[in-house]
């Protein structure tokens, strides 16, 4: 039995009432930044595209959040809460119809990155979603995070990025913001061509079990290309990741 048949085993009655529908109609607001910290002018950028979701890794360094993609990487003045945490706070508090997913990805002692973490987010608490209240900003914990037994003791707007690799109880499930997984699970297909039929039917499979579980799905390490936007699109991938943020937000704007 697989990982998703058990969960909607254990949530089937609950499911039945909120079960996630994939996307009616594509907006930019189905596009995700991958690694958006390694843009020119990170936040901004994909947020002015109209995205809903961005990226963060992110370090434990002296006391603070340092974004950097890998140690060797990392410079003091890119910490997380003036690349995004303040960002946010300005510009939620300024468009309160706006709704942004923040994906924090945890590089290196989750522990201590999450006690930092809840430190800094103090200024955002007024727009953060819980699985009980939906409101500005959804707050994404990826990477190295916690075992989903200890999701409780982390404040409700805490959500968790899922791989679908380990069971939960219902009361875990809840703390799962969303499902991420790599493309390469299911499709050795680099972009040209096409994927094999086999490959749409496991993913297609995938998403709709995602969906039928009552959470969003997107895939990483897809290609970043327009067909690969187009066969996402068509699978029902709620959120389209993406290196390319200029490219991507002008396919989304077309329909």
């Amino acid at each position: 039995m697989t990982i998703i048949k058990v969960q909607w085993t254990a949530l089937f009655f609950f499911i039945c009432s909120v079960a996630f529908a994939q996307p009616q109609h594509y907006t930019t607001a189905n596009a995700h930044s991958h690694n958006d910290y390694l843009n020119a002018a990170p936040f901004y950028k994909a947020f002015k595209n109209g995205f809903a979701s961005v990226e963060a890794d992110i370090y434990p360094v002296n006391g603070k959040l340092l974004v950097a993609h890998s140690k060797k990487e990392i410079i003091a003045e890119n910490a997380l809460k003036k690349l995004y945490i303040d960002p946010l706070a300005r510009e939620l508090a300024s468009d309160p119809g706006r709704k942004m997913k923040l994906l924090v990805d945890i590089k290196d002692n989750y522990k201590l990155s999450l006690e930092l973490l809840l430190k800094e987010l103090a200024s955002l608490k007024p727009f953060l979603s819980s699985p009980e209240t939906i409101k500005q900003l959804t707050i994404l914990i990826t990477g190295t995070r916690p075992a989903s037994s200890d999701y409780k003791d982390y404040p409700p707007y805490m959500l968790f990025d899922d791989d679908l690799k380990l069971s939960h109880t219902p009361e875990q499930w809840e703390r799962v913001g969303q499902v991420s997984l790599s493309f390469t699970r299911y499709s050795a297909w680099k972009g040209k061509g096409k994927p094999l039929k086999v490959d749409i039917k496991k993913l297609k499979h995938t998403v709709d079990s995602v969906h039928k579980a009552g959470k969003t799905i997107r895939f990483w390490a897809a290609p970043d290309n327009v067909t690969s936007w187009k066969i996402q699109k068509k699978l029902g991938v709620d959120l389209i990741g993406t290196d390319k943020i200029d490219e991507l937000g002008a396919f989304l704007r077309k329909f």
